[in-house]
């Protein structure tokens, strides 16, 4: 028995209406990650997280209760728990997450800001004020639930007065750079990731990594930013060599991201096959997308170990 897509998607919309996030986090969680890091408040250039990287354990965990529930009699009253949502958020019952988990999804908001700060780049942040990007819900085709949502982040950046924008993950990327613009008018916000920002700063690295990795890319930051040589670029000055597995750049192959929480089970087919692509040309994979970097470590068959790209370059440029 398959999961009933529209009570499942219908509860992530109706998340985003009624409490603007697919899974609702606290303005505590949310801005853990920036805690004692001295960040000021807003500016005309800030740090975006888009709330991807905060979501990720919960998102997870989520998905794992959905796969347990895919061939289950419970599925049947998902439209109950739909109407019930709207009242009570149900996204506690769905999926926690572990302390342990948000610290380290959070460690590498905080690998991004580390790094910023290190090339000298003058950025805020806008703290409880950042909203999530919307990214889940467009990809979902909910596209008149995201369309009330974009508009509201952007009358947030310009309320802020907001004018460049640096993000921190592919799906932010693509929706603040090529999405919204089509959704909003007179649109005049300038994106680019962090790892653009500091390809551009000509970083020179404090230790070398001497390292073998395996660069996995995020089929949104290749097929649809762009972005492949910057990260590239960052680990070879800091003395990684990069192996490129049988799909990369442009040809990248899916990590089975973006539908885990409709399809958990195909989902972890795609992983696990693109995990065995990486791990036969190494055992430590780069990615640079916290969705990929979630779903090629629930991988079980591949013996490869997967670090988010921040790992690798705060220890060689901090």
């Amino acid at each position: 028995m398959t999961l009933p897509i529209g009570n499942v998607l219908g509860i992530l919309v109706d998340n985003l209406k009624l409490r603007k996030s697919v899974v609702p986090l606290s303005n505590r969680r949310a801005t853990a990650w920036a805690e004692g890091l001295g960040l000021k408040e807003g500016g005309d250039t800030v740090l975006y997280t888009g709330h991807i990287y905060q979501l990720i354990p919960y998102i997870s965990s989520m998905s794992k209760k959905m796969a347990e529930l895919e061939n289950s009699w419970i599925t049947k009253f998902m439209g109950i728990g739909r109407i019930v949502n709207k009242v009570i958020n149900l996204s506690p019952f769905l999926g926690g997450a572990s302390k342990e988990d948000r610290d380290k999804y959070n460690k590498l908001l905080q690998n991004i800001a580390l790094l910023l700060k290190e090339a000298k780049v003058d950025f805020g942040y806008l703290y409880s004020k950042e909203l999530y990007s919307g990214a889940l819900a467009f990809d979902q085709g909910a596209d008149k639930a995201f369309a009330i949502h974009a508009n509201k982040l952007n009358e947030m950046f310009k309320k802020n007065g907001v004018k460049t924008v640096i993000t921190v993950d592919p799906h932010t990327t693509n929706m603040l750079r090529s999405v919204y613009p089509k959704y909003i008018k007179d649109y005049q916000l300038e994106v680019k990731s962090y790892l653009e920002v500091l390809a551009e700063k000509g970083m020179v690295s404090k230790n070398s990594l001497d390292a073998n990795v395996v660069v996995h890319d995020s089929c949104v930051y290749a097929r649809y930013e762009n972005v492949v040589d910057a990260p590239r670029q960052l680990l070879v000055s800091a003395g990684a060599t990069i192996h490129e597995p049988e799909l990369s750049g442009k040809l990248t192959h899916c990590c089975g991201g973006a539908i885990e929480s409709l399809f958990p089970g195909k989902a972890h087919q795609i992983a696990e096959k693109r995990a065995g692509q990486l791990n036969q040309c190494g055992e430590n994979a780069v990615t640079m997308c916290p969705i990929c970097m979630a779903n090629l470590q629930n991988t079980t068959e591949n013996q490869i170990e997967v670090k988010d790209i921040s790992e690798y370059l705060v220890n060689a440029y901090c």
